[in-house]
């Protein structure tokens, strides 16, 4: 009987070969780990991603996690905000806070980190087509603090290509979303050191359907994409790569997940040097790590508990920075408080019970997990070649490859379920009838009513014309070289909303049609 990985590696039933092992963990190529001591010496951050209703609910539940141990905040936002639509635009309606958080200005990021110090917090925003508003409101937040925005750090998302491929949430064509990207690279080397400037997600394409080994590869080829296009506006690789951060799934399969991130720090450490980085830190790759949403199951959802676990785990001994545990409750609907608890709970467990933290790199030296580190590298190389044969990420985007690889795999998954070929716990086997007693977390329509009040104040209360003026000089300067963050920033600081400044720029490079 031939057993396979998800991504179709053959896997022997064992392994006996030993494998060269001259790699030290915080040395190129850093298949080990980027840190010489790893967790010995520092956690990874434990993070809770939340955000839903109003700025007000969601300070609430960051205020809870920060009680209970999380050590840094991860901002989730609702569609509308992702998309570049204010709350009152009508193609809002249904959707402001359900997914995430509405912001639509300045007013709402103040109340949404209501005493929270942003200058001693790390937090992480899952935001892209809009990243470049999001990240002006919290630098704006920070300066209204009186915190000195060199030493604020956190992550933006800031990744449209996968939007593109796998995710939706784009607005502009490729080209002007790639120059707002590469405007925030500049501007925060300069501006805002600490800041991680994008976060390359692989995340969102494996919740597409892909397999680990496409999710390495697409991933891998969206960074290279990020790095040429700095390159190509005159940055030095050596400055914005050490801001370059990348964002990972964890699915069920332990060994190949932990594979998967010890081939992605080899592979990018020899992409980032093959395109001129000699400082270690650009050739370092740095990832945060979400377990798999779309592993988790509406029938027997404590399972989830189990399954979070693992892949938990999974992120923890292959060297993750940063991790989300997703509640159990979430094929069902955003996270309670309890589940977002027993999620944080499971990190805490495994970072002070379980051992694995004590020693660097636990399962270096297993033939299986060398071996599978290894084919899985040589698998993802293939397709990253076939990428750049292509003309690089953004042109196989453009002739659909990337997007047709994702729906075959995750077409043959499923139907490796409906036969039952592959066996999900509580869904295709081991089935018991249930009562419906999960707690739902349910979010009202009557969200979009208080934020369109909100938005009429502030339209009220603020100097429209000097609005006005400042909407016009980001069409301006949209039409020339010059980065835009300053614009953005000054208009954010004086009150124009995160659709009036989408709208403007919608007015000039126009939608991206699919």
């Amino acid at each position: 009987m031939t057993i396979k990985t998800d991504s179709g590696i053959e896997i022997q039933p064992v392994y006996c070969e030993p494998v060269k092992m001259d790699e030290l963990p915080g040395q190129f190529p850093f298949t080990r780990g980027v840190h010489k001591t790893m967790y010995r010496d520092k956690l990874w951050t434990m993070r809770q991603y939340a955000g839903f209703s109003t700025a007000e609910e969601s300070n609430k539940r960051y205020h809870y996690l920060l009680s209970q141990g999380v050590s840094g905040l991860s901002v989730a936002f609702d569609l509308p905000t992702q998309i570049g639509y204010d709350s009152d635009h009508a193609m809002a309606e249904g959707e402001v806070g359900k997914v995430g958080v509405a912001i639509d200005s300045l007013e709402d990021m103040e109340i949404l980190f209501k005493g929270i110090n942003l200058q001693t917090v790390s937090t992480s925003m899952t935001i892209n087509a809009t990243a470049f508003i999001l990240l002006s409101l919290y630098i704006a937040l920070a300066k209204k603090q009186g915190a000195d925005i060199s030493k604020i750090s956190g992550t933006v998302q800031n990744d449209i290509l996968k939007e593109y491929a796998a995710r939706g949430t784009y607005i502009y064509p490729p080209a002007p979303s790639m120059r707002l990207i590469t405007d925030i690279f500049e501007y925060c080397s300069k501006e805002v050191p600490k800041w991680n400037t994008i976060s390359i997600s692989g995340y969102h394409i494996r919740e597409a359907g892909s397999t680990a080994v496409q999710e390495l590869a697409f991933t891998l080829a969206n960074g290279k994409a990020y790095l040429k296009a700095a390159i190509e506006k005159g940055l030095d690789i050596n400055v914005f790569a050490q801001r370059l951060s990348f964002f990972f799934n964890a699915h069920n399969n332990l060994f190949e997940e932990v594979a998967k991130f010890r081939a992605a720090r080899r592979m990018w450490a020899n992409i980032t040097k093959s395109l001129g980085a000699t400082d270690p830190k650009a050739q370092m790759l740095r990832f945060h790590t979400q377990t798999g949403g779309s592993t988790l199951t509406a029938q027997q959802p404590k399972n989830n508990i189990v399954r979070v676990s693992v892949q938990a785990l999974s992120a923890v001994l292959g060297g993750t920075q940063s991790l989300h545990t997703n509640g159990f409750d979430e094929a069902l609907s955003l996270p309670t408080e309890d589940a977002a608890t027993i999620a944080l709970r499971t990190q805490q467990i495994i970072a002070y019970e379980s051992g694995v933290i004590e020693t660097v790199d636990p399962l270096a030296g297993s033939f299986y997990v060398e071996t599978l580190t290894n084919q899985v590298e040589t698998a993802a190389w293939k397709l990253i070649e076939k990428i750049d044969v292509m003309g690089g990420a953004v042109s196989a985007i453009e002739q659909h490859f990337i997007q047709n690889e994702i729906a075959r795999s995750s077409y043959a998954y499923n139907k490796a379920i409906e036969s039952n070929e592959k066996i999900i716990v509580g869904v295709n086997k081991f089935i018991t009838k249930e009562a419906d007693e999960t707690q739902l977390l349910k979010i009202d329509d009557s969200i979009r009513q208080v934020q369109s009040e909100k938005l009429k104040i502030l339209r009220a209360k603020r100097d429209n014309a000097k609005a006005k003026l400042c909407l016009e000089n980001i069409k301006a300067k949209s039409a020339t070289t010059e980065n835009m963050m300053p614009a953005i920033i000054e208009a954010v600081e004086n009150l124009c909303t995160l659709g009036e400044i989408s709208d403007t720029l919608r007015s000039v490079w126009g939608e991206y049609k699919g």
